[in-house]
């Protein structure tokens, strides 16, 4: 029998970091588009925007979601805009590098996921308590999860 030097765990597909980087690369993508539209609606009017698309795509003019999320976004000026596609536009960044070192299956991308993704943690945790709501729980749990399930699949993959 004759080894090829690499290890048994090494060699077979691992669906994990695979689920960890599609998920990272949807969020990522997901994020630079919110980013890339809060740029684009400087100099706007944003509610006015909002009620242009509501239009367009159908939506329920009286969901309650909708009258929340068009009350939000009324007083939204041009700084704030620029606060939020700045702010998505990074993280976009920080997740589709995360996603794509995984998917490329690099060492230093499952420490990199790791460390960015345990370093927000408590941030959603502080997110949770100022307004608690299901997702925020969600994406903790999915959180932990990641970073859990990392750790542990490089510490054994170190044994």
């Amino acid at each position: 029998m004759v080894k090829t030097g690499k290890s048994k765990s090494r060699s077979r597909p691992r669906k994990g970091i695979w689920l960890i980087a599609a998920f990272k690369l949807l969020k990522g993508l997901f994020l630079l588009a919110v980013g890339i539209g809060a740029l684009s609606l400087l100099h706007e009017n944003v509610a006015a925007q909002l009620n242009l698309w509501i239009a367009v795509l159908r939506v329920d003019p009286n969901n309650h979601f909708i009258h929340m999320l068009i009350r939000k976004l009324w007083t939204v000026d041009d700084k704030r805009l620029v606060e939020i596609g700045a702010g998505t536009s990074f993280y976009a960044a920080l997740l589709l590098t995360e996603g794509i070192g995984l998917a490329l299956g690099k060492k230093w991308a499952e420490y990199f996921t790791i460390i960015a993704t345990g370093s927000l943690i408590p941030l959603e945790i502080y997110e949770l308590v100022k307004e608690f709501s299901v997702i925020k729980i969600v994406i903790i749990v999915l959180n932990v999860a990641i970073v859990v399930y990392l750790a542990v699949d490089l510490r054994e993959r170190r044994k």
